[in-house]
């Protein structure tokens, strides 16, 4: 869960994550990778989780990495397994993912986040480090990919893509929760403001390229649109950043719908957890945990015509995911 933390001048602070072991592909970090032996623990509510459900899907890591899934709707251990038999998770047989988190360090009290992934054989958590795993997982896991699998990260491009990963956080994936959680009006309309400065820089630069960096997916188009899907269920009412609608920003609309309709993106996503999470569980923002009955979704399959910019998803030898199911 969120912890709504604000500094002195009403500004909301977000944690940082204490457990950032890698798994590596020699294993010189002491957790080498190793198929069937984790498990990545997520939320499809959360948009940091949704990034790793993600780039898995893309990658083709089904097979290496298993995956469970928490209830959208926390209680006041955070995480919990209440969608599968029994309450328990089937592989590593806990009810919360706290209890992971505990055999990594029994004396750990701080929050407990998703993505995560655990060791199966210890039930050790391992890593809650969100921005570095999507990144291991495009190459420390690069042995294990599918054949066809995009490059998210190339070696060429990652100066720009860690430019642009830093300032999308800065002022969009982290600044709607700025908005969100601001505890002053000053506060609020500043990060008010940079989001959409960002938003408005964004769609000048995609006006004229079908993705953030080079001529097809990379990590960065993931980071942008796990916010930007979330953003008129979400962020435009329940975190105040109403502007305007995603489905008012031409460019970026068109853009979101576009990777939305990319094979792999929209099996990723689950408009019911997400709201459901937001309203029901973030009740300093919403006491009445009411649910909304909009925005109408049925525009994220309208066509987007960003073809005709060039590039390919998945690059020049590049192929779609295969249609797996195992989200639930």
């Amino acid at each position: 869960m969120t912890k709504l933390t604000t500094n002195d001048s009403g500004e909301f602070v977000r944690s940082g994550n204490r457990f950032d072991d890698r798994i590596t592909a020699g294993g010189a970090s002491g957790w080498p990778v190793e198929p069937g032996r984790y498990r990545l623990v997520v939320s499809l509510a959360c948009p940091w989780a949704s990034r790793a459900v993600l780039v898995r899907r893309l990658l083709g890591l089904e097979g290496a990495i298993s995956m469970g899934i928490a209830d959208p709707i926390q209680d006041e251990r955070s995480w919990r397994f209440t969608l599968d038999p029994d309450g328990r998770d089937p592989v590593l047989g806990i009810h919360y993912l706290a209890e992971a988190y505990a055999a990594a360090d029994p004396s750990y009290d701080g929050g407990v986040s998703v993505p995560a992934i655990v060791d199966v054989p210890s039930g050790r958590l391992v890593t809650n480090d969100y921005p570095q795993l999507t990144l291991d997982l495009s190459t420390e896991w690069r042995e294990h990919h599918r054949p066809g699998a995009p490059d998210l990260y190339p070696l060429e491009w990652r100066d720009e893509i860690d430019e642009l990963n830093e300032l999308i956080f800065m002022d969009v994936n982290n600044g709607v929760y700025k908005a969100g959680f601001a505890s002053s009006q000053e506060a609020y309309e500043r990060a008010h403001d940079a989001l959409f400065a960002r938003l408005d820089w964004l769609s000048e630069r995609l006006a004229t390229r079908r993705y953030l960096v080079g001529d097809h997916l990379t990590e960065a188009d993931v980071r942008l649109f796990t916010t930007l899907v979330r953003f008129d269920p979400v962020y435009h009412g329940h975190f105040k950043c109403n502007r305007h609608k995603l489905a008012e920003l031409p460019v970026l609309w068109a853009y979101a719908r576009d990777l939305y309709q990319t094979p792999g993106f929209a099996g990723t996503v689950n408009f019911d957890h997400i709201k459901r999470h937001y309203y029901q569980v973030l009740d300093q923002l919403n006491p009445s945990r009411i649910v909304p009955a909009g925005p109408d979704l049925s525009g994220w399959q309208e066509p987007h015509h960003r073809e005709v910019l060039g590039g390919t998803p998945f690059g020049e030898d590049g192929t779609p995911p295969p249609d797996v199911s195992d989200l639930g």
